[in-house]
């Protein structure tokens, strides 16, 4: 049986940025939808989305709304993670997040990158 392939994708960008944003989040998205399993790391200006209804409000033209390319990866059963610092930065508590998003440090995200056949992207 062949092993599932893991892709690990870590966003910085926010509306900031919304074209690498919208990449990462489709990326994300496709990659689960082929059978990809992926973590989706939420960081720097990308981690207001893991507040409920922040993603609604992001809006890119020609883009697929963000709150479908994240409930896509949820539904593959991967993961959504919002970075420890950057939640503490901006005063968000795992009482405040989305349904489906966990919060989780370095440790967590050098655990996951760091098996072999796991692919690592930054946007």
């Amino acid at each position: 049986m062949a092993t599932r392939s893991t892709l690990v994708i870590k966003v910085t960008a926010g509306a900031d940025a919304p074209e690498r944003c919208s990449q990462a989040f489709t990326v994300a998205s496709v990659a689960a939808a082929s059978g990809t399993r992926v973590s989706l790391w939420l960081t720097g200006e990308s981690a207001w989305f893991a507040l409920p209804g922040r993603a609604a409000e992001f809006d890119l033209p020609h883009a697929a709304p963000l709150p479908d390319l994240m409930d896509a990866v949820l539904a593959s059963g991967g993961a959504i993670t919002l970075c420890t610092q950057c939640a503490a930065r901006r005063g968000i508590e795992e009482k405040d997040v989305a349904e489906g998003v966990r919060i989780a440090g370095a440790q967590v995200f050098v655990s996951e990158i760091m098996p072999e056949g796991v692919q690592a992207l930054v946007y």
